[in-house]
Protein backbone atom coordinates (compact mmCIF):
# COMPACT_ATOMS: atom_id res chain seq x y z
CA UNK A 1 0.00 0.00 0.00
CA UNK A 2 1.30 3.69 -0.52
CA UNK A 3 2.12 5.41 2.63
CA UNK A 4 0.39 8.27 4.04
CA UNK A 5 2.13 11.63 4.35
CA UNK A 6 0.39 14.92 5.36
CA UNK A 7 -3.04 13.83 3.32
CA UNK A 8 -1.02 12.35 0.46
CA UNK A 9 0.76 9.32 -0.32
CA UNK A 10 3.88 8.92 -0.42
CA UNK A 11 5.90 5.96 -2.83
CA UNK A 12 9.83 5.74 -3.44
CA UNK A 13 10.04 3.75 -6.10
CA UNK A 14 13.80 3.74 -7.77
CA UNK A 15 14.72 1.91 -10.93
CA UNK A 16 17.97 -0.11 -10.88
CA UNK A 17 20.75 1.15 -12.96
CA UNK A 18 22.57 -2.07 -14.53
CA UNK A 19 24.52 0.39 -16.59
CA UNK A 20 23.37 -1.78 -19.70
CA UNK A 21 19.79 -0.93 -20.23
CA UNK A 22 18.37 1.64 -21.95
CA UNK A 23 16.36 2.86 -18.52
CA UNK A 24 14.49 6.48 -19.74
CA UNK A 25 11.28 4.63 -21.20
CA UNK A 26 10.37 2.83 -17.96
CA UNK A 27 11.05 5.89 -16.06
CA UNK A 28 8.65 7.67 -18.35
CA UNK A 29 6.11 5.18 -18.57
CA UNK A 30 6.30 5.53 -14.53
CA UNK A 31 6.21 9.29 -14.74
CA UNK A 32 2.91 9.05 -16.14
CA UNK A 33 1.33 7.61 -13.38
CA UNK A 34 2.41 11.28 -11.18
CA UNK A 35 -1.57 12.30 -11.76
CA UNK A 36 -2.68 9.02 -10.72
CA UNK A 37 -0.59 8.65 -7.84
CA UNK A 38 0.50 12.25 -6.00
CA UNK A 39 3.11 11.86 -4.24
CA UNK A 40 5.18 9.35 -6.46
CA UNK A 41 8.80 9.65 -5.99
CA UNK A 42 10.97 8.01 -8.66
CA UNK A 43 14.38 7.80 -9.26
CA UNK A 44 17.05 5.91 -11.64
CA UNK A 45 20.55 4.67 -9.43
CA UNK A 46 23.01 1.95 -8.79
CA UNK A 47 23.78 3.64 -5.13
CA UNK A 48 23.30 0.64 -3.06
CA UNK A 49 22.52 3.16 -0.02
CA UNK A 50 19.86 5.15 -2.00
CA UNK A 51 18.30 1.77 -3.10
CA UNK A 52 17.94 0.33 0.65
CA UNK A 53 15.77 3.59 1.11
CA UNK A 54 13.47 2.72 -1.33
CA UNK A 55 9.89 1.25 -1.01
CA UNK A 56 10.20 -0.67 -3.94
CA UNK A 57 12.29 -1.26 -6.67
CA UNK A 58 11.66 -1.81 -10.45
CA UNK A 59 15.05 -3.81 -12.71
CA UNK A 60 14.68 -2.83 -16.51
CA UNK A 61 16.93 -4.97 -18.83
CA UNK A 62 17.25 -4.64 -22.81
CA UNK A 63 19.81 -5.75 -25.15
CA UNK A 64 21.90 -8.83 -23.95
CA UNK A 65 21.59 -10.81 -20.56
CA UNK A 66 25.54 -11.04 -20.18
CA UNK A 67 25.66 -7.02 -20.27
CA UNK A 68 23.02 -6.82 -17.97
CA UNK A 69 24.28 -9.21 -15.36
CA UNK A 70 27.98 -7.48 -16.34
CA UNK A 71 26.89 -4.88 -15.13
CA UNK A 72 25.46 -5.76 -11.81
CA UNK A 73 28.56 -7.73 -11.19
CA UNK A 74 30.34 -4.70 -11.98
CA UNK A 75 28.56 -2.53 -9.87
CA UNK A 76 28.06 -4.82 -6.72
CA UNK A 77 24.58 -5.38 -6.76
CA UNK A 78 24.41 -9.10 -6.67
CA UNK A 79 24.02 -9.79 -3.32
CA UNK A 80 21.78 -6.53 -2.52
CA UNK A 81 19.58 -7.57 -5.14
CA UNK A 82 19.20 -11.34 -3.81
CA UNK A 83 18.66 -10.36 -0.42
CA UNK A 84 16.68 -7.29 -0.67
CA UNK A 85 12.99 -8.09 0.74
CA UNK A 86 11.84 -4.89 -0.91
CA UNK A 87 9.13 -6.04 -3.85
CA UNK A 88 10.80 -5.79 -7.08
CA UNK A 89 9.33 -6.03 -10.45
CA UNK A 90 11.81 -7.54 -13.22
CA UNK A 91 11.12 -6.07 -16.85
CA UNK A 92 12.02 -8.47 -20.08
CA UNK A 93 15.72 -9.00 -19.42
CA UNK A 94 14.94 -7.85 -15.67
CA UNK A 95 12.80 -10.77 -15.09
CA UNK A 96 15.03 -13.37 -17.32
CA UNK A 97 17.92 -12.67 -14.88
CA UNK A 98 15.62 -14.10 -11.93
CA UNK A 99 16.42 -17.56 -13.21
CA UNK A 100 19.31 -19.49 -12.55
CA UNK A 101 20.65 -18.90 -16.38
CA UNK A 102 20.41 -18.13 -20.00
CA UNK A 103 21.38 -20.13 -23.17
CA UNK A 104 21.93 -16.20 -24.91
CA UNK A 105 25.72 -16.52 -24.58
CA UNK A 106 27.69 -14.08 -25.82
CA UNK A 107 29.21 -14.40 -29.44
CA UNK A 108 32.53 -16.35 -29.41
CA UNK A 109 31.86 -17.23 -25.49
CA UNK A 110 32.94 -20.90 -24.07
CA UNK A 111 30.37 -21.27 -21.66
CA UNK A 112 27.24 -22.88 -22.52
CA UNK A 113 25.14 -20.42 -20.67
CA UNK A 114 25.17 -16.96 -18.52
CA UNK A 115 24.57 -17.73 -15.09
CA UNK A 116 21.70 -15.23 -13.86
CA UNK A 117 20.94 -14.23 -10.01
CA UNK A 118 19.23 -18.03 -9.19
CA UNK A 119 16.17 -16.30 -7.34
CA UNK A 120 13.54 -18.30 -9.44
CA UNK A 121 14.50 -22.25 -10.88
CA UNK A 122 14.61 -23.05 -14.44
CA UNK A 123 17.00 -21.76 -17.63
CA UNK A 124 15.47 -19.05 -20.02
CA UNK A 125 16.25 -20.23 -23.68
CA UNK A 126 15.60 -19.69 -27.20
CA UNK A 127 11.62 -19.71 -28.39
CA UNK A 128 10.79 -22.29 -30.49
CA UNK A 129 8.64 -21.13 -32.85
CA UNK A 130 8.65 -22.59 -36.27
CA UNK A 131 7.74 -20.31 -39.06
CA UNK A 132 7.18 -17.36 -36.93
CA UNK A 133 9.79 -14.60 -37.00
CA UNK A 134 11.78 -13.61 -33.97
CA UNK A 135 11.77 -11.36 -32.22
CA UNK A 136 8.18 -12.12 -30.95
CA UNK A 137 7.73 -8.43 -31.43
CA UNK A 138 4.33 -6.77 -30.75
CA UNK A 139 1.06 -7.30 -29.00
CA UNK A 140 0.12 -10.61 -27.52
CA UNK A 141 -2.60 -11.64 -25.09
CA UNK A 142 -1.73 -12.81 -21.43
CA UNK A 143 -3.44 -15.56 -19.23
CA UNK A 144 -2.99 -14.69 -15.78
CA UNK A 145 -4.03 -15.98 -12.55
CA UNK A 146 -5.80 -13.38 -11.09
CA UNK A 147 -2.22 -12.35 -9.03
CA UNK A 148 -2.55 -8.91 -7.47
CA UNK A 149 -0.11 -7.69 -9.86
CA UNK A 150 -3.15 -8.00 -12.69
CA UNK A 151 -5.38 -6.33 -10.88
CA UNK A 152 -8.74 -5.36 -13.18
CA UNK A 153 -6.99 -6.69 -16.01
CA UNK A 154 -8.75 -9.26 -17.70
CA UNK A 155 -7.54 -12.80 -18.30
CA UNK A 156 -6.12 -12.62 -21.99
CA UNK A 157 -5.23 -8.93 -21.91
CA UNK A 158 -3.09 -7.54 -24.38
CA UNK A 159 0.67 -6.19 -23.95
CA UNK A 160 3.49 -5.47 -25.64
CA UNK A 161 6.50 -7.94 -26.40
CA UNK A 162 10.24 -7.73 -28.04
CA UNK A 163 11.98 -10.49 -27.01
CA UNK A 164 13.60 -13.67 -28.70
CA UNK A 165 14.53 -15.72 -25.37
CA UNK A 166 11.96 -17.10 -22.95
CA UNK A 167 11.56 -18.31 -19.76
CA UNK A 168 9.83 -21.93 -19.45
CA UNK A 169 6.29 -22.33 -17.70
CA UNK A 170 7.35 -22.95 -14.13
CA UNK A 171 5.36 -23.50 -10.27
CA UNK A 172 6.14 -19.47 -10.01
CA UNK A 173 4.65 -18.66 -13.35
CA UNK A 174 1.56 -16.16 -12.92
CA UNK A 175 0.69 -15.34 -16.40
CA UNK A 176 1.66 -17.44 -20.08
CA UNK A 177 1.81 -15.62 -22.94
CA UNK A 178 2.06 -18.40 -26.22
CA UNK A 179 4.12 -17.66 -29.99
CA UNK A 180 4.93 -20.78 -31.36
CA UNK A 181 5.50 -22.27 -27.46
CA UNK A 182 3.88 -21.50 -24.19
CA UNK A 183 6.19 -19.80 -22.20
CA UNK A 184 6.03 -17.22 -19.16
CA UNK A 185 4.97 -14.01 -19.34
CA UNK A 186 4.98 -13.28 -15.55
CA UNK A 187 6.30 -14.46 -12.85
CA UNK A 188 6.37 -14.27 -8.71
CA UNK A 189 7.89 -15.34 -5.97
CA UNK A 190 7.76 -14.18 -2.58
CA UNK A 191 8.80 -10.06 -3.13
CA UNK A 192 10.27 -10.92 -6.77
CA UNK A 193 7.99 -10.21 -9.63
CA UNK A 194 9.02 -9.85 -13.31
CA UNK A 195 6.81 -9.73 -16.44
CA UNK A 196 8.41 -10.26 -20.05
CA UNK A 197 6.19 -8.01 -21.62
CA UNK A 198 6.93 -4.50 -21.49
CA UNK A 199 4.33 -2.07 -19.69
CA UNK A 200 5.75 0.97 -19.88
CA UNK A 201 4.89 0.20 -23.51
CA UNK A 202 1.43 -1.22 -23.43
CA UNK A 203 -0.79 1.19 -23.13
CA UNK A 204 -3.34 1.41 -20.24
CA UNK A 205 -2.85 -2.34 -19.59
CA UNK A 206 0.55 -1.62 -18.93
CA UNK A 207 -0.03 1.31 -17.23
CA UNK A 208 -2.47 -0.29 -14.79
CA UNK A 209 -0.31 -2.95 -14.01
CA UNK A 210 2.78 -0.45 -13.02
CA UNK A 211 0.15 0.91 -10.52
CA UNK A 212 -0.96 -2.01 -9.22
CA UNK A 213 2.86 -3.09 -8.66
CA UNK A 214 2.99 0.86 -6.96
CA UNK A 215 0.08 0.01 -4.61
CA UNK A 216 1.03 -3.92 -3.53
Amino acid sequence: MLKPCDGLFFMKIYILDSGASNLNSVYQGLKRLETRLEGLNLKITADKDELKSADKLIFPGVGAISAVMEGILKRDLKDFIIHTDKPLLGICLGMQILFDSSSEIPLHSHEDCVKGLGIIRGAVDRLQSPGLPLPHMGWNSVEHDGHPLFRGLESGSYFYFVHTYCAPVTENTIGRCTYGQSFTAAVAKDNFMGVQFHPEKSGENGARLLENFARL
